[in-house]
Order: structure tokens, then sequence, then C-alpha cells
């Protein structure tokens, strides 16, 4: 039976690309498209990519210190509730209360930016800082065009052990230690994340890339 505690939580990109103030990244959970950044002071936000006001993705916007931005008119949401508090093209008016960013629950765990669907999932369990071992460095992210349970499916043909956190698999490519995040991202459609103790660079390392584009072409041929 899958643990209510932690099957909520979706490894949706690796916790270094999203910046503090700074870039907005685009991510998908079950089907749900996702705006993800953080506000100046690093906390992750992952909010559905859409601007409540005129329904333009946030993704096109920008981060103003610990508010998102909207491209189309600029209408600022606060960081944590989304709540819109600022119209700059009205400057004197109050923002309107009921005008709310749909909000989900983001936090950092084992270099990955992790995602419920669940608003007020405030904290993770612990499991998620050991779907990848300390001192682990990101390798790829493989983007498949197959289901889900299909990839985990492969995995496991590759001897790749289900872990405790959700979605994650430890194993080898090509004798290369590998931990791989599972993303259900839209049907038929699923992210790879793999991460590795193979320093960047090495040898070893380009094995694994090597690897993987190899795992790759074998699901998509199988799916």
């Amino acid at each position: 039976m899958t643990d209510p505690t932690t099957s909520t939580w979706h490894p949706v990109a690796p916790s270094a690309g999203v910046r503090p103030g700074a870039n907005i990244v685009a991510g998908f959970a079950e089907g749900q498209e996702l705006a993800l950044w953080r506000s100046a002071s690093g906390a992750a936000q992952a909010w559905e990519n859409r601007c409540p006001h005129r329904s333009v993705r946030f993704t096109l916007g920008q981060v103003i210190e610990d508010r998102l931005s909207c491209a189309y008119h600029g209408w600022q949401y606060a960081a944590g509730g989304g709540q819109c508090v600022s119209i700059p093209a009205h400057p004197a008016m109050q923002a309107p209360r009921n005008v709310c960013a749909k909000v989900f629950g983001a936090v950092d765990a084992g270099g990955m930016l992790w995602v419920s669907h669940t608003r007020d999932a405030s904290s993770a369990p612990p499991s998620l800082a050991e779907a990848v071992p300390a001192g682990w460095h990101f390798c790829r992210t493989l983007t498949l065009r197959a289901g889900a349970e299909g990839v985990r499916d492969a995995l496991a043909q590759h001897g790749f052990a289900a872990d405790a956190a959700p979605g994650a698999f430890r194993g080898a490519l090509d004798g290369v230690k590998t931990a791989a995040l599972v993303l259900d991202a839209q049907p038929q459609f699923t992210f790879v994340h793999l991460w590795t103790e193979a320093p960047p660079g090495s040898d070893a390392m380009k094995t694994l890339h090597t690897a993987a584009r190899n795992l790759r072409g074998t699901i998509e041929t199988q799916g």
C-alpha cells in the first residue's frame, strides 16, 4: 500500500535551476501545468501557471522581490498565499481581495524541488531527502514519450529498485550508480531526473549520459 504521507509529492525540477528572486520555470505534475519560482528569500513556490486575472501564463512574467508579476497587465501576487497585492496601472486602487493565484505545496529535498497538489503541504516527509544520496550530482532529465507506469516497469527491468521516496528508484546504468526520480508529467509524457555519485566531467558521467539516451530509445520503442 502507498504511504499517504508521501504519495502526493512529485519531483518536478532540480532545485538549483530555480533561482531566488530571479527566473520562472515551467513544470508539470499529473497534467497540472506549473510555474516554479522563488521569493527573494529563496522560499520555493509552485503555482498554477495561470494568472487569475486574464489566464495568461505566469511563466511569461517576472519575479519582483517576493512577488510574481503577470506579463499582461502587470498584476502582482505575493509569495506564499498567492494573493493579488498590486495593480501597477492603478496604484491608488486597492487590489481585489478575491483575486488569488492557485498555490501548491513546494519544498526542497535531496537537490530536487518537490510539489504537492495539496496547498497546505508545508513540510516534506523525511523520505524525500533520501531520494538522492548526499554528495551525488545531477546528470540530466530525460523527457520520455511514454506513460509513467511503463517507465517504472522499464526501470525495474533494468535492475532498478523502488526507493523510500515516491517515484524514486536506485540502480545502475552501464555500471554507473544512478538514482532515477520519475515524474508523471502528463498522459504519455514522463520526466526522469537522473542523479549519480560520478563527478561532473568524469568518464563515468559521460557513460551515464550515453546510457540514458539508450534507455530513452528503448522505452519509447517499447511503449
